[in-house]
């Protein structure tokens, strides 16, 4: 068995794996109160034109970093690849950071009784919802941590069916020596067009990858602009279609898809995003810090500059600061994400 910690030889290598190193990140978002920066938020920030190519890059976007959970897009495409039969909203969950609502728990046992399984059978972690006001009430009713609750019980669901169908074993498979995630690693490979830095654990307790915030960015741009029918297609539609299913009531990431025609878009855990456009346009952020506060904002200071209507990201563009309960200030994007203005 390989170590958790090794680059593993996981099929054709398009380039080297990225360079593991400490990221030279950039300014990437300012707190701004009082008409007084208070704060300074650092990270990456890449932009990829329609053809590929890189149209703008903040920051160290070739480090080795992990993505969390905005690679679950990828290995949903990894499990249809692997003969998963979902479709609609039961995919979007497994491409899913679900907020706990009743409906995601809902989705994910209907995932388990297709593949014959149970709760007990699930392998990651228990945990309360991620939606504040969900987890309240959950905590309210005197119920406890879950493994359907946990925010990534879709995924590790669906990869359970993954490997029944394909006659692996059950017990072990979140080990990265497994065949079901050699075979994601093999689709993150692929669409991210790079080997496999480093492997580890993410929080849910499934195997993470390591790869490029530009690896990222040219993984869901593959996906978007995919062929109808194919499992990366299918994935995007999903997403697409059922925004909420993806995500939750009142997230962002499903505002987001909303507003904007086409847009694919998938958050993670400490300040990640991608999202990527059905012509190939596609931006991926990493907050150095992992604050989400600043995410979004600079999120939809990338999307206007890969050409996104301004319009369509009113409301995104900058997080409220309060004092005293009322807005004294925001957290706006660094003046290098500003729009460019020709004279």
């Amino acid at each position: 068995m390989s170590s958790i910690n090794a680059a593993p030889a996981y099929g054709s290598r398009l380039a080297d794996a990225p360079s593991v190193r400490e990221p030279l990140h950039a300014p990437v978002a300012r707190l701004v109160r009082g008409g007084v920066i208070e704060g300074i938020h650092y990270g990456s920030v890449v932009v990829l034109a329609a053809d590929g190519s890189v149209e703008l890059q903040i920051g160290d976007i070739e480090a080795a970093f992990y993505p969390r959970s905005a690679l679950k897009p990828v290995q949903a495409v990894a499990l249809l690849r692997g003969g998963l039969p979902l479709d609609g909203e039961l995919l979007a969950l497994t491409a899913a950071s679900h907020s706990g609502e009743e409906r995601h728990i809902a989705g994910t046992r209907r995932i388990l009784e297709l593949a014959g399984l149970g709760e007990d059978d699930l392998r990651n972690v228990a945990d309360l919802p991620f939606d504040p006001v969900v987890r309240e009430d959950w905590i309210r009713a005197g119920r406890l941590p879950s493994r359907l609750a946990q925010n990534c019980s879709g995924k590790h669901a669906a990869m359970l069916y993954a490997a029944r169908l394909n006659g692996w074993s059950l017990d072990d498979c979140l080990d990265p020596a497994h065949p079901l995630q050699l075979a994601i690693a093999r689709t993150v490979e692929d669409l991210t067009g790079q080997a496999v830095a480093r492997v580890t654990v993410d929080g849910c307790g499934a195997p993470l990858f390591s790869i490029s915030l530009h690896g990222l960015a040219r993984a869901a741009a593959r996906i978007t602009t995919a062929p109808p029918g194919t499992p990366e297609a299918r994935v995007a539609d999903a997403m697409r279609e059922h925004a909420e299913m993806a995500s939750g009531s009142g997230r962002d990431v499903a505002a987001l898809m909303r507003a904007v025609p086409g847009l694919l878009a998938k958050d993670g855990f400490e300040g990640v995003q991608v999202a990527a456009l059905p012509d190939g346009r596609a931006i991926a952020v990493k907050i150095a810090d992992g604050a989400d506060r600043a995410r979004l904002p600079v999120t939809a200071a990338a999307l206007a500059r890969c050409g996104v209507d301004p319009a369509a990201l009113a409301g995104f563009g900058e997080a409220p600061l309060l004092g005293g309960g009322a807005v004294v200030g925001s957290i706006r994007p660094a003046r290098a994400l500003e729009p460019i203005t020709y004279a």
